[in-house]
């Protein structure tokens, strides 16, 4: 399978270059890259794969196309590989407003094209580990989740443009995530609730996130989003009618990979971390599953669709009604 990879920022180099390189029978072909540092970055990194711009890989003989360009680009990347008739990754968000992923979803179904979103957090240690207890729970009536970081000051990326076709603020970043979670394990949601502020000086979008949501079956999920907590809260905190969960602490693929090993390599995925089952005093440390970021490569090059692109507009939906939310001061229903 020759893949070609637009951008190698964070996503691009951290995320599916190498994901892409470990994955057995694909082979990265192209990096798109305007940056001068990055582009020798991808030609040391990855010697075998072309440099190139966009037109010119727009132009190869393709099997793959991955787009992990800035947001305001994805739905102009995922077009044209549609359009010829290349499969595509995009990288979340799926796109700026739930409108243009829903085009971009019927654009795919009807030029009988396979078209996925990057959902990698489906395969963190953590979450995986939670898919697992729930059954262990009994009646699951609350769930929480957070992603918070200690980031005091501005930093110099698009993520903090104030301009909305950019998406960025946390609610699209992180929030993409938080909430495709919610949706993975408790399915539709009836309504919406959020708080929205920009705490740091200079702010341009959202830094400090909380959305309330009702799923359709009952569950309440609180998710948190924060770019300046200096104490962090539990990854996740699941309340059911027979015992809890929690666990600290976040996935640790991201570093491993940014430090340079690959899922390749011996113990991928694996980590030290426990979670607490159980009621009162009487819990037990719990194992987190292996994280397995690997596992949506391998999917895709089994020609099967590893995140089905209709959940991420699932997900987008709630996402502006989180936008809604804020902004009236109100409870939205979906």
């Amino acid at each position: 399978m020759r893949v070609g990879l637009l951008g190698y920022g964070i996503a691009g180099r951290v995320f599916h270059a190498p994901l892409i390189a470990s994955t057995a029978a694909m082979d990265l072909v192209a990096i798109v890259t305007a940056n001068p540092e990055r582009r020798a970055q991808a030609r040391a990194e990855h010697p075998d794969a072309a440099i190139v711009t966009a037109d010119e890989l727009f132009a190869l003989d393709l099997d793959l196309v991955v787009v992990a360009t800035p947001n305001r680009t994805h739905v102009e990347h995922a077009k044209r590989a549609i359009a010829k008739g290349v499969a595509v990754v995009v990288d979340k968000p799926f796109a700026p407003t739930s409108a243009e992923a829903e085009e971009l979803v019927a654009a795919a179904e009807a030029a009988g094209v396979l078209l996925t979103v990057f959902q990698n957090r489906r395969w963190d240690s953590d979450f995986l580990t939670v898919r697992e207890v729930l059954g262990k729970l009994g009646e699951v009536r609350r769930f929480e989740s957070r992603f918070e970081r200690w980031i005091p000051e501005i930093w110099d990326n698009w993520r903090e443009l104030g301009d909305p076709r950019e998406a960025g603020g946390l609610l699209y970043d992180l929030g993409a995530h938080l909430v495709d979670q919610a949706l993975q394990l408790f399915g539709p949601v009836r309504t919406v609730y959020a708080e929205l502020d920009r705490r740091r000086p200079g702010a341009q979008v959202d830094d400090d996130v909380f959305v309330a949501l009702t799923h359709a079956n009952g569950v309440r999920s609180h998710l948190w989003a924060n770019a300046h907590a200096a104490n962090h809260g539990p990854r996740f905190r699941v309340l059911g009618s027979e015992g809890a969960f929690e666990v600290d602490g976040l996935d640790g693929q991201e570093d491993a990979l940014a430090a340079g090993h690959r899922p390749t390599g011996y113990g991928w995925g694996h980590e030290d971390r426990t979670g607490r089952l159980g009621v009162l005093g009487d819990t037990t440390e719990i194992a987190v599953e292996p994280g397995a970021y690997q596992n949506f490569y391998a999917e895709l090059r089994a020609g099967r669709v590893p995140v089905d692109p209709a959940g991420a507009v699932d997900a987008l939906r709630v996402i502006e009604a989180a936008f809604t939310s804020a902004r009236e001061n109100r409870v939205v229903e979906l």
